[in-house]
């Protein structure tokens, strides 16, 4: 088993009672909740609140020894997993080693506008938000408050409105009480969506509360918008269909969240079986999730190209790496009774986003709700999927302190990680990584 995330963790954990024994390779020591990350990434919540280490969770599972290592290659004509700890032989591989952000062919914007997708870069983000406000505080030169006080998210997916909608909450609650000579009027926060609306995937009614919500924390939404360039010191973009020069927006922070690209493991993974990756990098799969010419081998999660049932390809959503770790799970049991495998049929049980404190907007089945009824779902459904009581009892303690105190007790910046002048320094990120 490659990737301790959503899909790899809930294959595992499946397994617990089947007589095989799982070696869960994982470039980490812990299982991390990403739908979080955003509250890490602007001080509503700490790293260990939203992450687990994986020998805690599966304490006491017999059949299944955990490896930190990273992976660097497949050798699937003999049935290897090459990594940095030497060699893994096999009998059934699962692989699920989850996504990246994709700069649609500018690499080389990732330096001034990081993505979301780990701890490192949630730490790495939250220096760059809250040492743009110490920098507009120190500022001189109003100009340069300004665009210090100025922030961009480009991508109006749920990770984008997310932060877009905590920045705004930053905006009205912690400049409030900690920076008085700043005003909301001061800030600005802009969400720049290529598409016709944000969160396209919701129904228009929840897509268009979506963006009032955002309106009113102070976020500006410009949607059929599209980013020509990105520098250290602001953006780019012109609306679509428009071959006028593109308009700049002087930012202090740009953060990125439009677009997904498979791991680097799945190119690998797909040269490894004589495959072609998608242009979005994800291996293709068939009905059960395995590799063309190599039944022994499945790819689950955001990595591979599994259609529905209408023939289109599932979304990236924790819910459907879930439900193929556990199928991957019934093959392998399936399979030594010796019965044949159903393909496999992915459930949609909702979708949801939230836009700040006490707003939210979801859509399960034919159920639509929005607002503070939205808001109290979903974050039921998001404390209930944390992997462990300590987890949830942590997150529900900072929760209830947010809600009532509107205080963001973890917006502390770590040295190395903030936005240090952008002249020669740039935040870490560990995406572009191959990751396990």
């Amino acid at each position: 088993m490659v990737g301790g995330g959503f899909g790899g963790l809930s294959c595992v954990r499946a397994l617990r009672e089947a007589p095989v024994h799982v070696t869960l390779i994982e470039r980490t020591n812990y299982h991390l909740f990403q739908p979080l990350l955003y509250q890490v990434a602007t001080g509503g919540l700490s790293p260990a609140n939203i992450a687990a280490p994986l020998r805690g969770i599966l304490r006491g599972r017999r059949n299944v020894h955990v490896l930190q290592a990273e992976v660097t290659g497949f050798r699937l004509d003999v049935r290897v997993v090459e990594t940095s700890s030497g060699d893994v032989p096999y009998d059934t591989l699962v692989v699920a080693a989850g996504s990246r952000h994709d700069y649609f062919g500018h690499p080389e914007w990732e330096q001034f506008a990081p993505g979301l997708k780990t701890l490192e870069d949630a730490i790495g983000i939250r220096g760059r938000v809250f040492s743009a406000l110490e920098r507009a505080d120190a500022a001189s030169d109003p100009a340069e408050r300004k665009r210090w006080l100025t922030f961009v998210v480009v991508g109006g997916g749920p990770s984008g409105v997310e932060l877009a909608g905590q920045l705004g909450e930053i905006a009205h609650d912690t400049l409030r009480r900690d920076f008085p000579q700043m005003t909301r009027e001061t800030t600005h926060v802009v969400l720049i969506e290529a598409g016709e609306r944000v969160l396209a995937a919701f129904k228009e009614s929840l897509s268009t509360r979506a963006t009032d919500a955002l309106e009113q924390l102070g976020v500006r939404v410009r949607t059929r918008t599209f980013v020509t360039g990105v520098d250290d010191r602001g953006v780019e973009f012109k609306p679509a269909g428009d071959d006028s020069e593109p308009t700049r927006i002087e930012a202090g922070t740009v953060l990125w969240g439009a677009g997904m690209r498979a791991s680097g493991l799945a190119s690998l993974l797909a040269d490894a079986a004589g495959l072609e990756a998608d242009r979005s990098g994800r291996v293709p799969v068939g009905a059960d999730l395995t590799l063309a010419g190599h039944p022994e081998v499945l790819a689950i999660g955001d990595m591979a190209n599994a259609t529905g049932e209408d023939g289109r390809p599932l979304p990236g959503l924790a819910t459907v790496a879930l439900q193929q770790g556990e199928y991957a799970a019934r093959l392998v049991t399936t399979r030594l009774e010796g019965h044949a495998s159903p393909r496999f049929q992915y459930r949609s049980r909702g979708t949801m986003a939230t836009i700040g404190r006490g707003h939210a907007v979801a859509q399960i089945g034919p159920l639509r709700l929005w607002g503070f009824a939205g808001w109290m779902l979903w974050l039921a459904v998001h404390l209930m999927q944390l992997v462990t009581f300590q987890n949830r009892a942590l997150v529900l303690m900072q929760w209830g302190w947010h809600y009532f105190s509107r205080s963001r007790s973890a917006r502390l910046i770590v040295r190395g990680t903030s936005n240090e002048d952008k002249d020669g320094a740039a935040s870490a990120t560990a995406e572009g990584r191959a990751s396990a």
